[in-house]
């Protein structure tokens, strides 16, 4: 055999490399056994792809944070329709549904219900406007109607976190928490991220406003806004007991010993973020008392917005903008209508439509408009047919194929409409918009390329889009 052939043989895959005895394989896969222990040893901070893997501490990586392109919007504030509305009978109107009242829809199971209310044009742009909507139709050249949305699972609890992380399966961070995440807060002494709620916990509870795998200061403050007292509003806001003085020592120590723990030991992600939880806590005691105080507005102020729950939640949403807080969302439900729609829907209608107006009225006169990305929406629509269980009053059935979400604000076309659906609502058909789509849109607007703002977890880089979505560039304006 000669030195080429030789070589060849020595080169070339045989039978045998294909199969190992067991003590093949320990030999050849030791040196790995050995790097995962060394791995504990060093703490899990090596493999993150994270602020404090960067050296950064929390504090550091809330300080406000620049986007990849020039942003349209600095904040955003969602009112989240839960219940599902009807889209035909508020946004978009489906004269032909008259026609066939009582009658089949080809291609649908159950009779056509015809919208009980009127439409009516409104504005210089002459968008029709459902009469349950007075206040918000005499400033719809303000705002974008998107006609053209639709979810995945028509199932309340699945598409409300649908709507407020991109995932209907696994546990992912918040829309609010990624925003958060890419610009930082514009005020260290406030949250950077508030969910107001009147009342008890929503269809999924705290996962629609969840950190998830994002660090733990990223995640939502609830606040159950259904009390009116300050100090109730956020539970145990101040200390009864000791003085601001002495809670700065407190805090002061607590932060020595852990700088101890992570030079000796390691650093705890987890921990550091208890720890600024801690210390965002004791920095609220006295900026977000003021803020949450709604009695030192003036009462023409109050009258606007309706002194109502739905208006005084509206109202510290403008008050916590105002302060630089990057991402509220308003929860407004109740819209899960199957029956006596006619009576229900309007009631709905009336707690939204003053506040909402007013709200937006209010941006714009204090210059805030412009730099305010407003987003009003269910998480999904409703079906051109009777609910089987309406009897004599009846509504309409979840549908996941077609629903309207209303935008308004910065970097929005105003007095537009995106979008449609069939002649009688029943699905998308034209430029349609998925919830990824809508997420990649929110973050286009914030100044982010919805595909490089991601998080390495688990060996694997995560966006808030997934593997899809697509700005919606006809409604950018």
């Amino acid at each position: 055999m000669n030195a080429d052939d030789k070589y060849k043989q020595e080169h070339t895959a045989q039978l045998s490399d294909h199969f190992l005895t067991r003590r093949q394989f320990l030999n050849r896969a030791g040196m790995g056994f050995g790097a995962l222990g060394l791995a504990a040893l060093f703490g899990e901070g090596i493999f993150l792809n994270d602020a404090r893997a960067a050296g950064e501490s929390s504090a550091e990586s809330l300080l406000p944070k620049s986007p990849h392109f020039p942003a349209k919007a600095k904040h955003v504030v969602h009112i989240f329709a839960q219940g599902a509305p009807s889209h035909i009978d508020t946004w978009d109107p489906k004269p032909a549904l008259a026609k066939y009242d009582g009658k089949s829809i080809p291609g649908s199971d159950g009779v056509a219900m015809a919208s009980p209310f009127k439409f009516e044009k409104k504005g210089k742009s002459g968008i029709e406007v459902s009469e349950v909507f007075p206040k918000l139709g005499e400033m719809v050249d303000d705002l974008c109607i998107v006609r053209s949305c639709h979810t995945d699972i028509p199932a309340h609890e699945v598409a409300t976190v649908f709507m407020n992380t991109g995932s209907t399966r696994q546990a992912r961070p918040s829309l609010g928490s990624w925003v958060l995440y890419g610009l930082g807060s514009e005020n260290q002494n406030m949250p950077g991220y508030v969910s107001l709620r009147p009342g008890g916990p929503p269809p999924g509870g705290s996962a629609n406003w969840q950190a998830s795998f994002l660090p733990g200061h990223y995640q939502g403050v609830s606040i159950n806004t259904k009390v009116t007292a300050v100090d109730q509003l956020i539970e145990n806001i101040k200390n009864p007991y000791i003085t601001l003085k002495e809670q700065r020592r407190q805090m002061d120590l607590v932060q020595q010993l852990n700088e101890l723990h992570a030079q000796n030991l390691q650093k705890d992600s987890h921990l550091e973020a208890r720890l600024q939880s801690y210390e965002m806590a004791f920095k609220m005691q006295t900026e977000a008392t003021d803020a949450f105080d709604i009695s030192k507005e003036p009462a023409l102020v109050r009258d606007a917005y309706g002194r109502t729950p739905q208006g005084n939640q509206l109202l510290i949403a403008r008050r916590l903008i105002e302060r630089g807080v990057r991402f509220v969302q308003v929860w407004a439900g109740g819209w899960d209508h199957h029956q006596d729609i006619e009576d229900r829907l309007p009631e709905r209608a009336k707690e939204i439509d003053q506040p909402l107006a007013a709200f937006i009225a209010d941006l714009k006169q204090r210059n805030l408009f412009d730099e305010t990305l407003v987003i009003w929406g269910g998480e999904f629509g409703r079906k051109p047919v009777k609910d089987r269980n309406g009897n004599d009053n009846p509504g309409r059935d979840h549908n996941a194929k077609a629903f309207t979400t209303v935008m308004a604000g910065a970097g929005v076309k105003r007095g537009a409409v995106y979008g449609a659906t069939d002649e009688f609502g029943t699905a998308a058909v034209k430029d349609k918009v998925h919830i990824h789509d809508l997420h990649a849109t929110v973050l286009h607007l914030l100044g982010f390329d919805h595909t490089k703002l991601t998080y390495r977890y688990n060996g694997r880089d995560f966006r808030l889009t997934d593997v899809s979505g697509n700005v919606v560039k006809g409604i950018l304006g």
